[in-house]
């Protein structure tokens, strides 16, 4: 099986280690968020990995190198030369994913505990292009949910905006986890290009395939986006 982490952020809210090293580096316990990623994800099976860099990209490669990939096969995708956000950067690695009938995608700035397993599953049962965790926590963007947890649109609160694709008398609000399960037939219908969210991808495309939620609520979770979630993080995350 195989898995993506999403760690070439520039990581703005977790300085100052972000001016001298990349936030996939963060340290938890003696352990980096990268590490910490790399083996939650080898707890559902997964054998490789692609990582994609751009800030201190040399810091991750040297890290990779030597741990041997902490028991994975890591292949590093190189955005050096252009930040490419999550829908671009996981296009540049759609290669990686070719034959595969599934595979994982996590941002290296989450500590999370719920069963991957189970993910994998509601993603297989519900034959969806795509399945987001998310939970019910205050947040200042929210996807928007019908009462099937298929995906109807999103919604910004400060400043507000919100976007609705799919008509519903439900828009259940849910703030998105960073993990995904994606079928590799995604890469066939995305039409953007260059630097994009792979929420524009997932807003364009749900009012024709299924893109699902799986509420993990009650599980623990972790944004490790700023100094002082690092220190919540070493008190939950052992």
């Amino acid at each position: 099986m195989k898995a993506m982490v999403f760690a070439a952020g520039l990581g703005t809210r977790l300085k100052p280690w972000t001016d001298e090293h990349p936030k996939a580096l963060a340290m938890v316990n003696g352990k980096s968020l990268l590490q910490r990623n790399i083996e939650y994800l080898q707890s559902a099976g997964v054998t490789d990995v692609i990582v994609n860099v751009h800030h201190f990209a040399d810091q991750i490669i040297r890290a990779v190198e030597e741990n041997n990939g902490w028991g994975c096969k890591v292949q590093i995708s190189d955005e050096t030369e252009a930040l490419l956000d999550t829908g671009g950067g996981l296009l540049k690695a759609a290669p990686f994913f070719e034959g595969e009938p599934f595979f994982l995608a996590v941002n290296a700035d989450v500590l999370t505990d719920f069963s991957l397993k189970k993910f994998i599953q509601h993603h297989l049962d519900t034959n969806a292009l795509a399945t987001l965790a998310i939970t019910d926590r205050m947040s200042n963007r929210h996807f928007l949910f019908d009462e099937e947890q298929s995906l109807v649109g999103w919604r910004q609160l400060e400043p507000f905006s919100e976007k609705i694709v799919k008509s519903s008398q439900f828009l259940i609000p849910k703030a998105f986890s960073g993990l995904h399960v994606i079928s590799p037939e995604i890469f066939n219908k995305i039409g953007q290009q260059g630097k994009f969210s792979i929420i524009d991808v997932y807003l364009s495309l749900a009012n024709h395939f299924p893109i699902i939620g799986f509420d993990h609520t009650g599980t623990r979770y972790l944004d490790v986006g700023k100094p002082g979630s690092l220190q919540m993080a070493n008190d939950f995350f052992h």
